[in-house]
């Protein structure tokens, strides 16, 4: 019988030093040795030496070649009835990228968050996380990311060990107690392990709930107002953590309200209003570009900061 040789496209581990390791099982699912061809772009093809006429099919999906953006919003619509929320919005996010979603109240920005959740249907447009098309492939796209809510509700009578075992076997994470209280000692919350979550301040709730939106290691992170209500000590510690997990390879989207904070903490701000994506630079180069805009002058106080670059091109009217 002639030989059938069997091509596989599977997934690469890339390591700091450039080389390439598979996954364990690979070599068990082709037998024998296998060729490494290192395609354009970003597959490697492995085509087994000895005969695998009968070996399984694998579908796995390629690796996004490094710097990709790790979010990508394409031409995002959301309605409500006859009202657009949203209206043709696109944008991305990179990798390793600390992205701010800017907008006065009413702007869109929580209908983009949802449609990137997978919690609403847009009308048009599209949400690729990953790799993975959010409403294509929910159950993947969801996998891959982290949510923090502005105010996070974990149940009140748990200790902050339960509720961490509970959500590490809801992401089929294991971890024993004794990585727990390692990595909560590092967050500040050592002494707190067995205290009922209901008697935790404002700032350990907003660590602990964190904690749990990246124990996953999702490749995104969604922020709501994270830092809203903290006092300044709180605040600050919280950009430290959010800047902790970009230095691990972590990639945030988050919303806020405080320009300051955006201006301290975010690579990349998109100011959003009325539905409508205005603008998506560095804060710096915002306040560059728009420093002798009227509008922007009209409302600055000395030096133009990006509070006043938000304000002149969002006017100064209060919404609700």
């Amino acid at each position: 019988m002639a030989e059938t040789r069997v091509r596989r496209q599977v997934q690469v581990l890339p390591s700091d030093d450039g080389s390439v390791r598979l996954p364990a099982d690979i070599a068990d699912l082709l037998g024998g040795e296998v060729e490494i061809e290192v395609g354009p772009g970003r597959l490697v093809t492995l085509q087994p030496t000895a005969s695998a006429a009968s070996a399984p099919q694998a579908a796995v999906r390629p690796v996004p070649p490094v710097g990709a953006a790790v979010l990508e919003v394409r031409n995002l619509s959301v309605m409500y009835g006859t009202f657009k929320a949203v209206d043709d919005v696109s944008f991305q996010v990179a990798r390793g990228e600390i992205f701010g979603l800017l907008g006065p109240n009413g702007a869109g920005k929580t209908s983009t968050l949802s449609a990137i959740e997978g919690l609403l249907k847009p009308r048009r447009g599209s949400v690729v996380l990953d790799g993975f098309d959010v409403q294509h492939d929910p159950i993947e796209a969801k996998a891959r990311m982290g949510v923090q809510l502005q105010a996070t509700s974990f149940q009140s009578q748990l200790t902050i060990r339960q509720i961490v075992r509970l959500y590490a076997g809801l992401y089929g994470v294991v971890i024993s107690d004794a990585e727990i209280d390692a990595q909560l000692e590092a967050i500040g919350l050592a002494g707190e392990v067995v205290k009922p979550f209901k008697h935790l301040s404002g700032g350990q709730q907003q660590r602990l709930s964190l904690f749990i939106a990246v124990i996953h290691e999702p490749a995104l992170l969604l922020l709501d107002e994270p830092t809203a209500g903290l006092d300044p000590q709180a605040r600050r510690q919280l950009w430290g953590r959010i800047e902790d997990i970009r230095k691990k390879g972590g990639s945030i989207l988050l919303t806020t309200h405080s320009m300051e904070e955006a201006q301290a903490v975010c690579d990349r701000v998109a100011i959003i209003d009325h539905g409508k994506l205005l603008t998506a630079e560095t804060p710096l180069d915002l306040i560059a570009k728009h420093k002798n805009d009227p509008r922007v002058r009209a409302v600055a106080h000395g030096d133009v900061t990006l509070e006043d670059v938000f304000i002149g091109l969002t006017g100064s009217e209060v919404r609700d």
